[in-house]
């Protein structure tokens, strides 16, 4: 009969797609595990993983068995949410995303704030682009995602966080020539320098040069933040920076940070979680953490 300890080793087994790193993932012997997946395929009557010499692979039969548990999955965690729900506030275990242009700024505050206010929280931290981590949390491998706003995916609900407006990065030679504060319509002509694909902060710059109505921008990718303003700094374009980041990037003396004319372009930074989940009381108070923790400016230092 297959069971709820089956599936997990199963669900284990098919991310890390070994034996060796999924027993130790889940704790337990390489033979248990073997054995466990082992008698599924034997219930199920079909082969579930080729075993190849570096690891494992998913056949189709167990492509549609990974699809399946998934769901079951994502049902018992919320169920255990649920039972959890009276319980004292932030504890047991949590699974946080995100996106990759805000963790480094928010994390090493939040992690410790968390840690000291909630010891009997267990919180694993998964970074990645808005895309990957929306998939993790609609499959029930995380419990709630910071990330920016629009959410377009059902049965995910959100709790607003703040607005983050976005600094003009130029190098700082050459602010002279920009007036200040700026306008999109500045960026008209100037080679922006973006995230590669599937970051959300290069969505977010490109439609601030659609507001610009600018349509052949020159672009270099980049996979961060800093590496971004190093482009900056060393005179390949100039970038669009969330406040969020400047305290630790504003460093740079190569840069100056040049604010924008009200009505600032800005993103929406939200908290996201399934509507099914059972945890609402952890995200409302994880929400009013992440305010306290999110690092910000009062204004951009000027150049000069």
């Amino acid at each position: 009969m297959l069971t709820l300890r089956q599936l997990r080793y199963f669900e284990a087994l098919g991310e890390t797609l070994h034996f060796g790193r999924a027993a130790r993932k889940l704790n337990i012997s390489q033979p248990a595990l073997s054995a466990q997946i082992a008698q599924m395929e034997a219930d199920f009557g079909t082969t579930l993983f080729e075993r190849r010499p570096t690891g494992v692979a998913l056949t189709p039969e167990g492509e549609t068995v990974r699809a399946r548990a998934r769901r079951i999955l994502m049902e018992v965690r919320d169920l255990e949410a649920l039972a959890q729900a009276g319980e004292e506030l932030l504890s047991g275990q949590l699974r946080l995303g995100i996106i990759a242009s805000l963790a480094p700024y928010l994390l090493p505050g939040l992690l410790k704030e968390l840690s000291r206010s909630y010891p009997r929280l267990t919180i694993g931290v998964r970074e990645n682009v808005t895309a990957v981590l929306g998939d993790e949390l609609a499959r029930g491998e995380l419990d709630c995602v910071v990330q920016a706003l629009p959410v377009e995916r059902k049965g995910v609900e959100t709790i607003p966080l703040a607005q983050d407006p976005f600094l003009l990065a130029v190098p700082k030679a050459e602010a002279a020539r920009i007036a200040t504060p700026a306008s999109p319509q500045q960026l008209q002509g100037e080679r922006l320098i973006l995230l590669e694909e599937g970051h959300c902060l290069r969505d977010q710059a490109l439609d601030v040069c659609r507001i610009a109505e600018s349509r052949d921008l020159a672009t270099l990718g980049a996979t961060s933040l800093t590496t971004l303003l190093r482009m900056v700094a060393g005179g390949l374009g100039v970038t669009l920076v969330p406040r969020s980041a400047l305290e630790a990037e504003g460093r740079d003396a190569g840069i100056a940070f040049l604010p924008f004319a009200d009505p600032a372009p800005s993103r929406t930074l939200a908290l996201t979680f399934r509507t099914s989940s059972g945890r609402r009381r952890d995200f409302e108070r994880l929400a009013e953490m992440i305010r306290e923790c999110l690092p910000s400016a009062p204004q951009a230092p000027k150049p000069g």
